[in-house]
């Protein structure tokens, strides 16, 4: 066996600062250490898929992150796994648990299918893997390789800890408890009319035009991200392919790790739906650089423009209940303009009930999901971060 904070120092030296996930009783001395572990950034995740989201974000942001989960959770990070990281090229280091291996200790029946198939299902995702290390011994060895791989294919590389590898390290509190109770007021402007519907393009033109020069825009996949392209290409801008429902969470960890940068998100309801459970992480690590606009139009407009369920949602009741600092209905797109100008750092949700797309033909971007997360890398380590000045229009500079 080894000891968890043996093992968090060494992947601390490595470079890995942010670790999220969800947790599972093999992984217990493991992420009470990393909870309790000064030097890391932990963040806990809804649910797997939204935290391999979460350190796709940090990475991209210039920070080695972790994913931790259990193998049974394993079904819910595919399509991030395959549509997200292998996509942009965003490595990762994922460390699961192997909970009914065969040969391995008896477990309950529901692990049964996923332990007999889990280096299959790693393999199928193209993603290598090896067994979590057994001896301290071997620790620098095995990170070595899992970050030679990731350094070199710019993928994810997976550990899977078998029952009883690790043990509690000296001086854990077996995870402190986070007792953060919001103490700030909160703003709910929910306003009672009948609201009016934008034309898509309209808003995603409001948003270019206010937003500064400094701020990251990530788009949501479907038509969102390739009207945003069409409109004006820009390298602070991140067009979201798979992954539905992902790109809060990935917003959540690129704000997280360059906090001094203000992250606007562009979601869509139907992908919103999809991933509930972010907004809830969203709202207990309360960036206060991150504003997540909802362009609701009622309808998957990508796929044909069958209706989703938001007719009967109010997203910023939804957000405020999660713990968003301030969540607002907008009854005009002045009202959008006047949020992304506001230099104050409190995280919002902006509610934007849009229409159905007319015009269906969007080009795709020329340049490849690889190179867009490429150029957007640059940009970020280019671009120097202006968090609070004005200038004399009143939008942020």
């Amino acid at each position: 066996m080894i000891r968890a904070d043996f093992f968090i120092e060494a992947m601390s030296k490595a470079g890995f600062g942010l670790f999220t996930g969800v947790p599972c009783s093999y992984l217990t001395p493991f992420i009470n250490t990393v909870i309790d572990s000064p030097s890391i950034h932990y963040i806990p995740a809804a649910n797997e898929g939204d935290a391999v989201a979460i350190a796709c974000g940090a990475e991209l942001g210039g920070r080695r992150a972790v994913v931790m989960f259990q193998n049974s959770g394993l079904g819910n990070a595919v399509s991030p796994l395959t549509s997200l990281t292998s996509t942009f090229r965003l490595p990762v280091l994922v460390i699961t648990t192997w909970r009914g291996q065969l040969g391995g200790p008896v477990d309950e029946p529901q692990h049964e299918t996923m332990g007999r198939i889990t280096p299959a299902l790693l393999e199928l995702m193209d993603i290598p893997w090896e067994l979590f290390p057994k001896e301290e011994s071997d620790i620098e060895a095995v990170l070595a390789r899992a970050i030679g791989h990731m350094d070199k294919h710019g993928t994810p590389y997976a550990l899977v800890m078998p029952f009883g590898i690790v043990q509690e390290g000296s001086g854990t509190n077996a995870g402190k408890t986070d007792d953060r109770v919001a103490s700030n007021p909160r703003v709910h402007d929910h306003r009672q009319y009948k609201q009016t519907a934008f034309p898509q393009d309209d808003a995603l033109r409001t948003i270019q035009a206010n937003v500064a020069e400094s701020d990251a825009v990530l788009a949501t996949t479907g038509f969102t991200g390739r009207a945003l392209y069409a409109l004006d290409d820009r390298p602070n801008q991140f067009y979201m392919v798979g992954s539905m429902g992902c790109v809060s969470s990935l917003g959540l960890g690129l704000a997280t790790v360059q906090p001094e940068r203000r992250v606007v998100v562009i979601d869509g309801d139907g992908a919103l739906l999809m991933r509930m459970g972010a907004l809830a992480t969203n709202g207990f690590q309360s960036p206060g650089n991150l504003i997540h606009v909802v362009l609701d139009n009622g309808c998957h407009d990508s796929t044909g423009s069958q209706r989703t369920v938001s007719s009967t949602m109010d997203f910023t009741q939804l957000a405020m209940a999660c713990g968003y600092r301030k969540a607002v209905q907008i009854s005009e797109l002045e009202e959008l303009a006047e949020i992304l100008q506001n230099s104050s750092r409190e995280l919002t949700l902006v509610h934007v009930k849009t229409e159905a797309r007319q015009n269906r033909k969007l080009p795709r971007p020329v340049v490849t999901p690889a190179e867009v997360a490429m150029r957007f890398r640059k940009w970020l380590a280019d671009t120097t971060c202006i968090t609070e000045s004005t200038n004399s229009s009143g939008a942020r500079a």
